[in-house]
């Protein structure tokens, strides 16, 4: 039992040592609003939507960019030029989003 409760505090304060600055996250999303829109929600139809996804997934897909796993000319480069701080402060920003589908009603 002693064990559980060490790992789960463990886990707990990485947590928080790891906490994302939103406002970092807000500056830097200004370079990415070009392709993917103001506050995430992309015009463009070959820039995916951010707002609103998973900061989990968001970071994965930056870092497998940055490492090359995932290739795009232009996402590859400036993943290239991020930290992982800033990644991190990046994936809140537009997680932090909700985004609401519209329906449409069928007769």
């Amino acid at each position: 039992m002693k064990q559980l409760v060490l790992f789960f505090s463990m886990f707990v304060i990485a947590g928080f040592a790891a906490a994302a600055d939103l406002s970092a996250g807000k500056k830097l999303s200004i370079q990415c609003s070009v392709c993917h829109g103001k506050d995430g929600v992309s015009r463009n139809p070959e820039a995916p939507n951010l707002a609103g996804m998973s900061s989990l997934y968001l970071e994965k897909s930056l870092v497998d960019y940055r490492k090359g796993i995932r290739q795009d000319r232009r996402m590859s480069l400036i993943a290239s030029a991020l930290s992982m701080e800033q990644i991190k402060d990046l994936a809140a920003w537009y997680s932090a989003f909700e985004i609401s589908v519209k329906v449409p009603e069928i007769d």
